[in-house]
């Protein structure tokens, strides 16, 4: 009986051995290495400022920008001139852009109530490589009566685009 337990428990044993090195003969141990780089490039800038129409008599000034601001310094001399502003903002990145949001603040507080500011809205989506304009014009009320005596109003606005 002895015996017959011996050859149970050695066969089982040859068996799990046999069992071992054929699962290492067919087993594969595979290996995967990768790497991530990130080659988009955001670069939305305003590109260039230049005086689009003056009124007669009117000093415009000379505009002035950086990569991400505009500035100018209009002068009017009557009730109705104006001076409008072109503004080219592009997108020189690899990254589509989308306006997010756009705010153009008068002083109203401290500023003038003879000055007037409108904008037109730049382009709602800038693919990469492509630009928008969008203008700024400064205005002398038409119905003012009598010279402010406060002459100025200054303006601050902001565009924010955002990826696509």
């Amino acid at each position: 009986m002895k015996s017959k337990k011996n050859i149970i428990i050695g066969s089982i044993l040859i068996i799990i051995l046999l069992m071992a090195v054929a699962y290492s003969a067919f087993a594969t141990q595979l290996n995967i290495n990768g790497i991530a780089e990130i080659v988009g490039e955001w670069n939305v800038k305003i590109t260039n400022v230049e005086t689009q129409y003056v009124s007669e008599g009117c000093d415009a000034g000379e505009p002035q920008f950086t990569n991400v601001s505009a500035t100018f310094d209009a002068k009017l001399v009557k009730p109705g001139d104006y001076i409008t502003y072109l503004i080219t903002i592009k997108n020189e990145g690899t990254i589509d852009a989308t306006l997010n949001k756009i705010t153009f603040t008068p002083d109203q507080e401290n500023g003038s109530p003879a000055i007037i500011y409108t904008n037109t809205e730049p382009s709602q989506n800038i693919e990469a490589g492509n630009e928008t304009t969008f203008t700024v014009t400064v205005k002398y009320d038409k119905d003012v009566t009598e010279v402010p005596s406060v002459k100025t109003k200054t303006i601050t606005g902001i565009i924010e685009y955002v990826q696509k």
